[in-house]
């Protein structure tokens, strides 16, 4: 009789509220089956993999670390940005996983993390190790899936924080332009939930600017103008990823899958009102600041998430690698679970559709409110001790 074969997880890529809600649902999975053996964790991503960095997670978690690791935000295994394109660290990956006799891989990330399930699916080929991506990122830019896990308490962050900032603003009489950048580099998922914050006591944001349109200077400080025609003190939320002409610089820093740094162009923007228009302005960045605000999670993202690693591992079981998990709609809102082949996701990015944004380029649509008020329900607050929450550290 052979060997029971064991499982190892990996997170990869920028943190979230609700990565470790899928690694925590992944344990559950694996535990309910009596198919796999050990699960292994994988520290720092897939570099842990090639390092032959692991630790033993079928007997470090119990039902309340679970409970906690749920609403732990970050990566409680560590991540990285690492490329997988060497042929050594592919085999250092591929000796690792059979030292362990590893016969179920799950990779926890966003794009770049798709691309490294993809090679090691093309190198391992008929190793009888299957290979499962479990999508992660705030961005929500991954193809097939509906959605992404993180997105929801994503966008939950930036729409109170919205909400919140114009209540700071409308208790001056001073005509003023705040300019709110947010996180998105080429969708502009993030920003457009900062629509969420508009209430009957709040019209801000009055104007959304997205990287999927492009951006005319002049026609920004005529929406300006027209804004501040309609009321004294305007907030406008931008993504970070817009690019402005005069202002653009493709100098900066890049990391090693290219990706340019980002981050200044709300200060670009008031300083486009300053001159052109002359009122008194100011730029928030809001930078990471959504990435780990466990403190405003979605329920269901959190509960979502981790019901996507659970499926996660009754797909291994069925058979499949080289997939990814993905959530499908349905109406009246709720999802289920699907696969779909990792070549038609990784390196891959879903901006925000047509039907998603105004006509004029500077708003969102009815549409996309239809399809973003579902994913920021409920609250799911951690446990707190001392006015503080209480997070898994390992």
């Amino acid at each position: 009789m052979s060997q029971m074969k064991n499982a190892i997880v990996g997170q990869s890529g920028g943190p979230t509220t609700a990565i470790n809600a899928t690694l925590a649902g992944v344990i559950r999975g694996v535990a309910k089956t009596d198919q796999i053996g050990t699960l292994y964790g994988c520290l720092n991503g897939i570099t842990g993999a090639i390092n032959d960095e692991l630790i033993d997670l079928s007997a470090s978690m119990d039902d309340g670390k679970l409970a906690l690791l749920k609403h732990t935000p970050s990566t409680y295994l560590g991540s990285c940005r690492y490329r997988l394109d060497k042929e050594e660290d592919l085999a250092r990956v591929v000796e690792t996983l059979k030292k362990h006799n590893i016969g179920y891989f799950f990779y926890i990330g966003g794009n770049d993390s798709m691309d490294t399930i993809s090679r090691l699916t093309a190198y391992a080929g008929d190793s009888g190790i299957q290979f499962i991506g479990i999508p992660k990122t705030i961005d929500n830019d991954l193809p097939v899936t509906d959605h992404c896990p993180g997105y929801g308490s994503a966008a939950k962050y930036i729409a109170t924080s919205v909400l919140e900032i114009a209540r700071d603003c409308y208790c001056y009489s001073t005509p003023s332009v705040t300019v709110v950048e947010i996180m998105g580099r080429h969708a502009g998922w993030i920003t457009a939930a900062s629509a969420l914050a508009r209430t009957s006591y709040s019209s801000a944001p009055d104007l959304i600017y997205l990287p999927e349109r492009d951006f005319s200077t002049e026609r920004f400080i005529a929406d300006i103008r027209q804004a501040l025609r309609r009321r004294r003190n305007v907030v406008v939320a931008v993504s970070e990823g817009i690019v402005v002409p005069q202002y653009d610089d493709d100098c900066g820093t890049r990391d090693v899958f290219g990706h340019r740094q980002l981050g200044g162009i709300g200060k670009a923007l008031t300083d486009i009102v300053k001159f052109y228009i002359g009122c008194k302005t100011r730029s928030i960045e809001v930078n990471v600041l959504q990435r780990c605000a466990a403190h405003l999670a979605s329920k269901t993202d959190l509960d979502e998430s981790e019901a996507i690693g659970k499926a996660a591992v009754q797909a291994a079981l069925a058979g499949e690698t080289g997939k990814m998990m993905v959530y499908v709609r349905e109406e009246p809102y709720s999802v289920s679970f699907d696969c779909a082949d990792i070549n038609g996701i990784a390196n891959l990015e879903k901006k925000m559709p047509d039907e998603f944004i105004s006509p004029d380029g500077n708003d969102v649509t009815a549409a996309f409110i239809n399809y973003v008020t579902p994913l920021v329900a409920g609250e799911a607050y951690p446990l707190y001790e001392n006015g503080l929450p209480v997070f898994l550290g390992r």
